[in-house]
């Protein structure tokens, strides 16, 4: 019998599924993932997390309960940088540790160091070292992550086609299957925030398939070029030393400047340290252009009601600015 890793469908679910499980499973294992959030979820992450975290790592603790009695591994690297003189999320730096002082009867952790803060030459170490839970054999396990690589990189390309991640995931070794974005000539909106924010249907209240439902073509971080990203986050006088954060200025920038879309919208959990910068930096830039922005903060006690109000309001704005009412305020 395969050896069965759980995967919470939680923070860096969205950026690097693709890429864990085909190497998983090209090693033998069998890749286990938890729902998607749900109410038993989010009860549970927040029953069994301190109250100063934010609400992606409630979930997250929610997602590893819903795991741990499914599965001989729950794979949860510690995830401290992805690029050179690049940090990820502060939340990622301890979360293994919290997680396991957090709930208790949890199977073995995969808890790799994934650390390329210095250089490249870590990762073929974290990748080794990740391989070894399943087989000793190097080779194999080499061969494993450049065949999981490949199906990566066709999950990338379908999102630089516009495909969200959450339809990319779902469809990324057949193409013809990805839900296409809205092509009508609705308003652009870009939809700003880390990527567990924007994905996570239940957190956010489904609003991605809000926004299709008014006939709005939605645009996120991820779809933006890279080569722009790395452009524009070198327009603020200090480096952004966040991976999220440098793609979230990156990207806003370059569509912000380029004019590319009708409004932003950002989307922040309650508490986040990082948002709290991006969030002025991305909105000092949206007024000085005129481009219409709106904040929607998320948390627990987030209704549904109250966001759709919002979104509402907002698209209505839009849609009577696009009119050339331009007297009306760009910032809802």
């Amino acid at each position: 019998m395969s050896l069965k890793i759980g995967v919470p469908r939680s923070l860096f679910y969205y950026d690097y599924f693709p890429l864990w499980k085909e190497f998983f499973s090209e090693l033998g294992a069998e890749v286990v993932v938890s729902s998607k959030t749900n109410k038993s979820i989010l009860n549970h992450g927040v029953s069994n997390c301190v109250d100063e975290a934010c609400l992606p790592v409630k979930i997250y603790h929610g997602h590893v309960i819903e795991l741990k009695d499914k599965v001989d591994y729950i794979f949860m690297p510690k995830i401290i940088s992805v690029y050179k003189k690049e940090y990820g999320c502060p939340k990622y730096l301890g979360l293994p540790e919290m997680v396991q002082n957090s709930i208790s009867n949890l199977p073995n952790c995969i808890d790799v160091n994934v650390n390329l803060i210095k250089s490249n030459t870590g990762l073929m170490d974290a990748v080794i070292e990740t391989g070894k839970y399943v087989t000793s054999d190097v080779t194999r396990i080499k061969k494993a992550y450049k065949v999981a690589t490949r199906h990566y990189e066709n999950y990338k390309r379908l999102i630089n086609k516009g495909i969200i991640p959450i339809e990319a995931i779902k469809s990324y070794n057949n193409a013809t299957k990805a839900k296409r974005p809205i092509s009508n000539n609705g308003p652009i909106f870009m939809l700003v925030g880390h990527p567990y924010n924007l994905y996570d249907e239940y957190m956010n209240m489904n609003i991605i398939n809000k926004l299709w439902s008014y006939g709005i073509r939605v645009i996120t971080s991820e779809m933006v070029d890279a080569v722009k990203v790395d452009y524009y986050s070198a327009k603020i006088p200090k480096r952004m030393f966040w991976t999220y954060g440098k793609r979230i200025i990156g990207s806003s920038f370059c569509m912000i400047n380029e004019k590319k879309m009708d409004g932003i919208i950002y989307v922040s959990s309650f508490g986040c340290g990082v948002d709290s910068i991006l969030i002025d930096l991305v909105q000092r830039a949206a007024r000085k252009e005129g481009i219409p922005f709106t904040l929607l903060t998320i948390d627990e006690h987030t209704g549904e009601a109250g966001i759709n109000t919002r979104i509402e309001a907002f698209i209505d704005m839009i849609n009577r600015r696009n009119r050339n009412e331009n007297y009306i305020s760009t910032h809802g």
